[in-house]
């Protein structure tokens, strides 16, 4: 049987890969492909690096799977205390999950509008190219509608671990900050002319921190189960 301390840093561990395969499939792939309101620069990017365009989505689904034990861990440690917040955090993130995983199938389409099957062939190479782009660009938004309920998870769970003090509260604070910045993020997509996101690069800064203290602070220390 694993114990505690082993069993939260199993969960560190898992949210640690998390984070890289949510870093390396948002930014290294996604951003790094697609060129705003240019589809036929980004369907050449897909298309020129399509190995690393498949290693993304790959990374999307890995990072899914992954992330159910963590939730699942961190919901075993807090469900005595904090039942019914806990539950409802987990909701949150099942939600989120499902939302996200079937939004791929968004992120995978223009892999399949720019190949060269023959019933494609009605098609002109811009046509497929602005639909590949479109796809991406409804991607975008699913992604900006999981990470509201992500973002709920987090706020939840950073109030559980807050007032338990199971694993240090400041923790918390950053952890719900963190959920606070998602919550912006996606709310500002939605509300702004043309889906722009300037308050991205600032709102990345502190989300990135708040996880990544956690998922060290598991991975190292683990949780104080007397406290939960």
């Amino acid at each position: 049987m694993i114990s505690d301390k082993n069993l939260a840093r199993l969960a560190g561990f898992c949210y640690l890969l998390v984070i890289g395969t949510g870093l390396f499939s948002e930014v290294f792939v996604r951003h790094a492909l697609r060129v705003p309101n240019n589809a036929l620069a980004t369907a050449q990017n897909i298309q020129t690096h399509e190995m690393l365009y498949r290693w993304g989505f790959v990374a999307d689904l890995i990072n899914f799977v992954i992330g159910i034990p963590t939730i699942l861990i961190i919901y075993h440690f807090f469900k005595k205390s904090n039942k019914l917040i806990v539950q409802l955090a987990v909701a949150m993130a099942i939600i989120q999950t499902a939302i996200i995983a079937v939004n791929l199938l968004n992120q995978i389409t223009p892999l399949l509008l720019l190949s060269q099957d023959s019933y494609l062939s009605t098609f002109q190479a811009n046509q497929k190219a602005t639909m590949a782009l479109l796809s991406l660009n409804i991607q975008a938004q699913g992604y900006g509608i999981g990470l509201v309920f992500f973002g709920c998870y987090c706020i939840l769970i950073g109030y559980v671990i807050f007032k338990t003090n199971a694993i240090p509260s400041f923790i918390g604070v950053l952890y719900a900050i963190a959920g606070l910045c998602y919550l912006i993020n996606s709310f500002t997509m939605f509300l702004s002319q043309g889906f722009a996101n300037p308050l991205f690069i600032y709102l990345a800064i502190p989300i990135f921190i708040g996880e990544l203290s956690l998922c060290l602070y598991l991975l190292i220390k683990g949780i104080d189960t007397s406290k939960c």
